[in-house]
């Protein structure tokens, strides 16, 4: 099994990319103030997706849980 690619919304794009790159050592493909950021680790690209511009992408309105930020958890272990 192998994840090709994981999508997460957020809020504070930048921070976000500081995080991705500076902590866990993923490698930037798109800007860090692009709407939309690519990075890559290991073969698993991880989409950020800045909630307000993937409104405008989908001409939807989301509704986010007040006061947290949101967890996502997955692990995949294959040899």
């Amino acid at each position: 099994m192998k994840l090709d690619g994981f999508g997460i919304f957020v809020k504070d794009m930048p921070t976000m990319v500081q995080f991705y790159r500076d902590v866990l050592g993923f490698d930037i493909k798109e800007d860090g103030n692009a709407s939309n950021v690519y990075l890559e680790k290991d073969g698993t690209l991880f989409l950020l997706y800045r909630r307000t511009d993937f409104e405008l992408m989908t001409n939807r309105k989301y509704n986010y849980a007040s006061g947290i930020i949101g967890h996502y958890e997955i692990a995949l272990s294959v040899e």
